[in-house]
């Protein structure tokens, strides 16, 4: 049973209905995965997901892709698919300046690096 905290408020947490496709297997599960799999695999999502079909991975997706603060939150949700563990808040804030593929990739390194250390 969910305690409610003593301010009386109790966070919901939006869960995804299913991962996309393209992240059947977790990070523990996969920790050698290289930079190309993680690049394939956000690729996967941004198509499953998001419609975007071959994004430049330099391009600035809320630029160009109208990818907005509901898609990031999204998108956090199938890195923690793909990590196979929650984000801690510090984490999800520093994702906030993340634009591009490229950035994505990087943050997910950055991840998967201090999780298995």
């Amino acid at each position: 049973m969910e305690k409610t905290p003593a301010n009386g408020i109790t966070k919901i947490r939006p869960k995804l209905v299913a991962p996309a496709a393209g992240l059947g297997t977790r990070w523990n599960e996969t920790n050698n995965m290289t930079r190309e799999e993680i690049q394939s695999k956000i690729l996967i999502v941004f198509k499953e997901e998001f419609e975007i079909t071959n994004p430049g991975l330099d391009e600035n997706l809320t630029e160009k892709y109208d990818f907005d603060s509901i898609d990031a939150l999204e998108l956090l949700g199938e890195i923690e698919t793909l990590l196979g563990s929650e984000l801690t808040r510090d984490e999800k804030k520093a994702s906030m300046d993340i634009r591009t593929i490229n950035q994505i990739c990087d943050y997910i390194e950055l991840l998967a690096k201090k999780r298995s250390s």
